[in-house]
C-alpha cells in the first residue's frame, strides 16, 4: 500500500476546490478575483474543530479526506508558500472567536503550528473596536495593501465566529514588458462592442500551447522566480468565454496546463488593478458548506469547550491584484527589457492577442492555484501607471 502524501492530497484538492469556487463565483456578471488557497486554507483551519455531519461537509467540499491530512499537508504548504524568494507573497489567515468561549487545546495548536495562524477572542458587540482590530491586523500582514476588510455593521452581539483570510502578491515578471510599448488599444466585450484599455506588448520566448479541444490559447508568464507564475487562458473566439467556462468546469488545471512547449510569442495583454471583497457565505452554501452558517446544526464541538452553539457568521475574503509591465502589483525597478518587435531568423511568432474576455490564474509550479479570475470587462476595473 502505498504511503500517503498530505501535501499532494492538499494540493490536488486545491485544485478541485478552486474548479468548484469558480464555478460558482462566474454564474455572476463581470470581472472575478479569488484566492482558493487562502479560501481552502482558513476552512481547513475550522475543518480542524468540526465534528459529526459538519466535519463530513468539510470533507467533501474541500475534497479533504480528514482534518489530520489537511493539517499535516498545510503544515508542508504554508511554510513553503511563505519562504518563496525573490517574491513576495503575504497570507494572512485568522480566526475571530465570540468572548466567553474557551478553546479546546487541540484545535489552538493544531491552527498554530501547522496553518500558522491563531484564533483571537473579540467582543463583536462592540463592533465597530472589533471590526477595527481585525483590520488593523490585516493591513499589518498584507503591507497596507489590503484595507476595510470587515465592516462594523457585519458584527453585532449575534456574531460567534469570523474567518478573514487576505492574500497578497508581489513579483516582477522574468522578462518585463517595455512601458514604452504600451498602447492604448480596443479590448472587445463581445463580437461587436469594445472599450479602449492599456495594451502592453512584447515578443520573447515563453511556454505556450493551442489546446484544440478547449479551443483556447494558452500562456504562461513566468516571474523571477519561476516557481510561481502567471496562467493566461485565452478563447479564440472574442465570444468564446461562456463555452470555455462550461469545458473548464470538468477539467483538470494539471491536465490543462501539460505539454506547453516554449517558442517565440508575440503578446498583447491588458494591464489592470483589481481589488475585490467577496463575502464566500452563499458560495460555499452553494458547494454544500451550508451547515457551518446554520446555528442549529453547526457542530463545532473539538473547537470550543462551552456550553453555547458555535457556527461561522462570515467568511470574508479581499484580494488585491495588479498586473502591470514589471509584473504583478508595481516594482521598484524595471530589469532588462526587450521591444515588441522580433528580429530572429525563422518561422513567425504565435499571436496571443488577450484583446477579449480571458481566464488567468497565479499558480505556484503551474499546478497548484494561487489566485483565479477572470478578465471580462475592463469598465470595472483600475488602470494605473507603472512607477
Amino acid at each position: 500500500m502505498a504511503k500517503r502524501n498530505p501535501e499532494l492530497e492538499v494540493l490536488e484538492s486545491n485544485r478541485q476546490f478552486t474548479t468548484d469556487l469558480y464555478n460558482v463565483l462566474a454564474k455572476a456578471p463581470g470581472n472575478v478575483i479569488f484566492s482558493p488557497i487562502s479560501v481552502h486554507a482558513v476552512l481547513s483551519m475550522s475543518y480542524q474543530g468540526a465534528k459529526g455531519t459538519t466535519a463530513e461537509k468539510f470533507a467533501s467540499t474541500l475534497k479533504v479526506p480528514t482534518a489530520a491530512v489537511a493539517a499535516e499537508g498545510y503544515s508542508i504548504v504554508m511554510n513553503r508558500l511563505n519562504s518563496v524568494p525573490n517574491v513576495t507573497l503575504l497570507m494572512a489567515n485568522k480566526m475571530y472567536l465570540m468572548e466567553g468561549y474557551q478553546l479546546v487545546p487541540g484545535f489552538s495548536n493544531a491552527v498554530t503550528k501547522n496553518f500558522l495562524s491563531e484564533v483571537q477572542l473579540l467582543n463583536f458587540a462592540e463592533n465597530e473596536a472589533a471590526a477595527a482590530s481585525i483590520n488593523a491586523w490585516v493591513e499589518e500582514k498584507t503591507k497596507e495593501k489590503i484595507k476595510d476588510l470587515i465592516n462594523k455593521d457585519d458584527l453585532d452581539k449575534s456574531t460567534r465566529l469570523i474567518l478573514v483570510n487576505a492574500i497578497y502578491f508581489k513579483g516582477s515578471w522574468l522578462d518585463p514588458f517595455s512601458k514604452y510599448s504600451t498602447k492604448t488599444e480596443p479590448f472587445y466585450l463581445n463580437n461587436v462592442d469594445s472599450v479602449k484599455v492599456p495594451m502592453m506588448n512584447k515578443c520573447a520566448d515563453f511556454y505556450y500551447k493551442a489546446d484544440k479541444n478547449l479551443d483556447v490559447q494558452i500562456l504562461e508568464l513566468p516571474y523571477t522566480n519561476e516557481n510561481p507564475s502567471m496562467i493566461i487562458i485565452l478563447p479564440n473566439m472574442r465570444n468564446g468565454l461562456d463555452k470555455l467556462e462550461k469545458k473548464l468546469a470538468t477539467c483538470n488545471l494539471r491536465e490543462t496546463t501539460q505539454h506547453m512547449e516554449k517558442t517565440e510569442v508575440f503578446v498583447r495583454l491588458p494591464k489592470f488593478k483589481i481589488e475585490q471583497t467577496i463575502n464566500l457565505n452563499d458560495p460555499l452554501t452553494k458547494l454544500g458548506l451550508g451547515e457551518i452558517f446554520d446555528p442549529r446544526k453547526a457542530n463545532f464541538k473539538d473547537l470550543v469547550t462551552s456550553n453555547g452553539k458555535l457556527y461561522v457568521s462570515q467568511v470574508v475574503q479581499k484580494v488585491f491584484i495588479e498586473v502591470n509591465e514589471e509584473g504583478a502589483e508595481a516594482a521598484a525597478a524595471t530589469q532588462m527589457t526587450r521591444v515588441p518587435c522580433c528580429a530572429r531568423v525563422g518561422p513567425p511568432p504565435k499571436q496571443f492577442i488577450a484583446d477579449h474576455p480571458f481566464i488567468y490564474f497565479l499558480c505556484e509550479n503551474r499546478i497548484n492555484p494561487l489566485f483565479a479570475g477572470r478578465l471580462s470587462d475592463p469598465r470595472n476595473i483600475k488602470f494605473s501607471n507603472s512607477k
